[in-house]
């Protein structure tokens, strides 16, 4: 969840940095820890920068804080928009559990992982099986306690943001996602997808980066 950072250059040259792959591994063992990771992808960019974020991915951008090296705006796509003291298990703690995050379990180290079938019916619906269990079968765990950390300042509250919001997420509720984007003022569009909105409509969230980094282009320096 959360394994990849979209950046795009003010000139909409895309820059993407792909975690881990062909980028710095995000370690995933605390909030803390993956946006540090972040703001070393930050500072290779070499100008004015959108970032995009995908559910827990929101969690690492918003935790930038005031401290976003070259950060213009933000994207999120089906993410977590947290406010300053709230926590991820606070905050699902407020309503039934998501389907697809209905048997997380913990490892003896601490960290989460999805059972396969969740995944692909609940995570990943609306996307081919045989891809969403490729997608299942590279995912990285994450350490249960980033559920439990507050969130500081969050970056949305000084950049401006868009949010992309799956309808049908059976992860992030789509009331949960309206009620991230109202109050950090986002620009919104809604798609009829899962949690995977950039897999499965990738059309419509690759235009909303593009529309965000357009956005930013046209206002002065």
């Amino acid at each position: 969840m959360g394994r990849r950072v979209l950046l795009e250059r003010r000139d909409r040259a895309p820059t993407g940095r792909r975690i881990p792959r062909d980028g710095p591994t995000v370690p995933l063992t605390s909030t803390a820890d993956d946006v540090a990771r972040l703001r070393q992808v930050l500072t290779l960019q070499d100008g004015p920068t959108i970032v995009a974020g995908h559910s827990y991915g929101g969690q690492i951008m918003t935790a930038l804080g005031t401290d976003a090296p070259n950060v213009v705006g933000l994207v999120y796509i089906a993410a977590f928009g947290l406010d300053q003291g709230e926590s991820l298990s606070a905050l699902l703690s407020q309503g039934p559990t998501p389907p697809a995050l209905e048997h997380l379990f913990t490892d003896k180290h601490g960290f989460m992982w999805q059972p396969q079938d969740d995944f692909v019916q609940h995570f990943a619906a609306d996307v081919d099986p045989v891809r969403a269990k490729v997608m299942h079968a590279v995912q990285q765990p994450i350490a249960g306690s980033t559920f439990s950390e507050a969130m500081g300042v969050p970056a949305w509250g000084s950049l401006p943001s868009w949010y992309l919001i799956a309808t049908q997420d059976q992860a992030i509720p789509p009331d949960a996602q309206r009620m991230f984007a109202s109050r950090m003022g986002a620009t919104t569009s809604e798609v009829p997808a899962s949690h995977v909105p950039m897999v499965s409509r990738p059309g419509e969230a690759a235009q909303l980066i593009k529309t965000a980094a357009e956005t930013r282009t046209a206002m002065p320096a």
